[in-house]
């Protein structure tokens, strides 16, 4: 890796909760082992059930992490954008990927391999520590999901998805951008329902539907659709 392009790796390890309290010169030797991998739009970074070879950390763009149903339904579990790390759970247990992760955008990695990652985690017990946390965070997640496929209607997820999601767009409104069939993959269902919803939230002046984009003009309204009753 040419030495402008490590020390770039080094700041931005520095600032990944797994890395951030290793020293320089332990960043340095990971950006060393550390191989680029770039991927386009669409691609597979990898598959559920794969053998885990090693942990991605992601340089730029974003992914999807989702399952598959035998059916072959997708339900996404998390959006991932960069900076950030991918694949740490089977890192540690030795098993294989859990989900499917696809890139939405342009995709920059750096590819860690386990054994050399199970190397810092013996030789610096803080990476495993962080890595805790990192699990934590992700099981909180699932559980939430759970949570919301388990106890929620269809419209209540569609309305937290939204809130979410939602990042400032035209004055500020909250704005979700993507099409309704990527909506409808984030939820585990089909785009048919997924309009079908947005029109009544759209009637109800929750929302205002844009070409590739939904506009959230009542959040408090959302906010009450979204309230799961345990």
């Amino acid at each position: 890796m040419p030495s402008a392009s490590r020390l770039a790796f080094v700041e931005l390890l520095g600032r990944l909760p797994l890395f951030s309290g290793l020293e320089p010169e332990v960043l340095a030797a990971l950006a060393e082992r550390a191989k680029p991998r770039r991927y386009d739009a669409g691609d597979v970074l990898f598959r559920e059930g794969d053998a885990c070879a090693g942990l991605f950390v992601l340089t730029s763009g974003s992914v999807r992490i989702y399952k598959v149903s035998s059916g072959g339904r997708e339900l996404t579990l998390h959006v991932q954008k960069a900076p950030a790390t991918v694949a740490e759970v089977p890192l540690v247990d030795g098993g294989p990927y859990p989900a499917s992760v696809r890139a939405l955008t342009e995709v920059e990695t750096l590819f860690l391999g386990r054994e050399d990652f199970l190397g810092i985690c013996r030789r610096h017990p803080e990476v495993a520590l962080a890595a805790l946390t990192v699990f934590g965070r992700r099981l909180r997640g699932l559980v939430a999901l759970l949570e919301a496929v388990t106890f929620g209607g269809l419209r209540q997820r569609l309305a937290a998805a939204l809130l979410d999601q939602a990042a400032p767009g035209e004055a500020g409104v909250p704005t979700l951008s993507g099409t309704q069939q990527e909506i409808a993959l984030h939820l585990g269902t089909v785009r048919e329902v997924v309009a079908r919803i947005l029109s009544r939230f759209q009637a109800d002046g929750l929302i205002r539907i844009r070409p590739r984009a939904v506009e959230l003009v009542d959040v408090d309204g959302l906010r009450r659709e979204a309230e799961v009753e345990l």
